[in-house]
């Protein structure tokens, strides 16, 4: 059963934010408006009922959405 919580779009996102990269790195590395990112990014912090990008990575970790490797 799968269980995950993130689409894979936004998992990519988090997956690039985690490695310190800005909206318009994670924009311009996934060929997508910033615009776009932070829609993700919204989606993800709305889902996990969380108010900060940062909040939501530590809440992803905690959940095993997300690793630091």
């Amino acid at each position: 059963m799968n269980t995950n919580i993130l689409t894979a779009r936004e998992k990519e996102i988090f997956e690039l934010l985690v490695l310190n990269k800005s909206t318009a790195d994670v924009a311009a590395y996934l060929n997508i408006s910033e615009k776009t990112v932070r829609n993700h990014i919204s989606n993800v912090m709305q889902k996990l009922e969380v108010k900060t990008r940062y909040q939501a990575v530590i809440e992803l970790i905690k959940m095993g959405e997300l690793s630091l490797e």
